[in-house]
């Protein structure tokens, strides 16, 4: 597996008052051709993330055709679980319906933030609206700290979903410190999950501290999963494979993909989409600065 890089796509430099910083966390979705609208969280002055869109044509992928002018969503009323942030991880099609899965940002005292998942539903192409007010994914009896980031795929009636699952925050002298694996669930409905506590994708060892992201596809020879992964030092884009979907291989030097010898990509690479396009499979992810320094794609050769 080797990934070629088309370079950065698209960086946050003040467009708009809601998209001041970063383009974190791409989600590609395809429109028609080769025209595809591409998801990302974006912050503002007060850093609150904001999801927007741009719009590229994957022939000439570095010319954005279009920045959508309003975020699809913003930040939650005060005191909701989304009130720091609201960012976009995972789109999923369910006849014409379309499912935005997004990460809610809470600021907090002790830690400096606490996430859950919410969900917001589209009827064919109309605006994004939340299902509810609250999360579909939160904190529970067996994962007290925080859920967030996860990749969400419907085969027949069933719904599965790998999601990011913090099992603890230790106390370092520049602050605490998390630890956040990979979990696996499944849902009826995409709304309701079935819970268990399964992990996809565990820590290799004790020193590695974050895996996030999960980017799933199912080929006929078996599930295959991008995700980020780093310990002491930054993100790295990891992959796994799996014969069931749930129990997982870690094959990390297979990923295909690096840091850059110079730009906006050499310091970390994190946050894979991974879609395919006409006999083609491609690569949307972040570089420096989780997301500061903008989104990039790669296609493999």
């Amino acid at each position: 597996m080797k990934w070629r890089k088309f370079g950065l796509l698209f960086c946050a430099e003040g467009q708009r008052p809601w998209l001041q910083t970063h383009a974190s966390v791409p989600i590609g979705e395809h429109i028609a051709d080769d025209f595809y609208r591409i998801y990302f969280s974006a912050r503002d002055a007060s850093n609150r993330a904001h999801t927007g869109f741009v719009v590229i044509d994957l022939q000439q992928p570095q010319t954005v055709l279009e920045v959508s002018e309003r975020p699809v969503l913003a930040p939650g009323g005060l005191g909701m679980f989304d009130d720091s942030g609201t960012m976009a991880t995972w789109l999923t099609q369910a006849g014409a319906r379309r499912y935005l899965y997004y990460v809610g940002w809470n600021l907090g005292v002790t830690v400096p933030f606490r996430n859950a998942i919410g969900v917001a539903i589209s009827d064919g192409n109309a605006p994004f609206v939340r299902y509810a007010p609250g999360a579909v994914v939160d904190r529970s009896l067996h994962e007290p700290h925080f859920c967030a980031s996860c990749c969400v795929i419907k085969e027949g009636e069933e719904w599965h979903i790998w999601y990011v699952s913090c099992t603890g925050w230790e106390p370092h002298l520049g602050g605490p410190v998390h630890r956040y694996h990979i979990k696996y669930a499944t849902s009826d409905d995409g709304i309701h999950w079935q819970r268990n506590g399964h992990i996809a994708i565990d820590y290799a060892n004790e020193n590695e501290v974050a895996i996030s992201r999960p980017s799933v596809l199912h080929d006929a020879d078996a599930w295959k999963m991008w995700y980020s992964h780093r310990g002491k030092g930054s993100y790295r884009i990891g992959y796994a494979e799996s014969a069931d979907g749930r129990h997982w291989l870690r094959q990390d030097h297979r990923s295909g993909i690096d840091v850059s010898l110079s730009g906006w990509d050499a310091e970390m690479i994190e946050y894979p989409h991974v879609f395919d396009h006409e006999g083609q499979r491609f690569m949307l992810y972040n570089g420096n600065g989780y997301g500061r320094s903008g989104f990039g794609l790669a296609v493999l050769d």
